[in-house]
């Protein structure tokens, strides 16, 4: 089983001896699926690089709804624009299952971004196809439907983290539909509805917390792709 492309995280664009640096700075510190890394308003102190595992980034609303803002996973880095901007955290970050992360102070991480031009390199690359991303999510909102953002939100998982068997791809969902409607800006009955129709034209199997995309041309049809 092979995966569909290149490591998309920072953790995966750095050469051995980067990684390597990188880890002499930092701790590794398991979580439990359901821990919390990092709360809303908590002081920016340090970073953290997903060697393992699933976390979901969100901000909670006045009447305790969680707004899910970003989906990281193996390789990425997560926490680190507090520290540019505000100095406290602008979201909560949450396992979704069993995580292990390399704590870096963020001091530290500037200084060792500075000390290795590659591994700065690869981390304007990250925080760059970030921006690019936002921008391209909200431009998308203003013209596309639910079903066609959830399309393109698993398309964009299956690049990042789905594998590939002849020709289908699988893909351990790590989100509830509500996590994901929340996610791609539709409701539940949105998903629910695009999730059956889409498994009756034969695009895609669903089962629990899993996810196979059969028919690849005909899921990017419904999201707008041309490729």
């Amino acid at each position: 089983m092979q995966g569909m492309g290149p490591g998309q995280g920072f953790w995966t664009l750095l050469s051995q001896d980067d990684q390597k640096a990188l880890a002499v700075l930092g701790i590794r510190r398991d979580y439990q699926a359901g821990a919390t890394l990092c709360l809303e308003d908590d002081p920016n102190t340090h970073v953290f690089i997903l060697l393992d595992g699933w976390v979901k980034v969100f901000s909670a609303t006045n009447d305790g709804h969680e707004i899910v803002l970003a989906l990281r996973g193996d390789g990425d880095i997560v926490g680190e624009t507090a520290g540019e901007t505000t100095g406290r955290r602008n979201a909560t970050i949450q396992a979704i299952d069993a995580v292990r992360a390399l704590i870096v102070r963020y001091d530290r991480f500037g200084l060792y971004l500075e000390a290795n031009p590659g591994a700065n390199r690869a981390y304007r690359r990250v925080v760059t196809r970030r921006w690019n991303d936002s921008d391209t999510m909200l431009r998308r909102r203003a013209v596309t439907t639910g079903a066609q953002r959830l399309a393109a939100l698993l398309l964009d998982l299956a690049e990042r983290h789905g594998r590939e068997i002849d020709g289908t791809i699988y893909l351990v969902m790590p989100l509830s539909q509500e996590e994901l409607a929340s996610l791609a800006g539709a409701s539940r009955a949105t998903i629910t509805r695009a999730y059956t129709n889409w498994r009756k034209r034969g695009l895609i199997r669903t089962g629990q917390r899993r996810i196979t995309i059969i028919d690849l041309k005909g899921l990017r049809q419904v999201a707008g792709h041309q490729r």
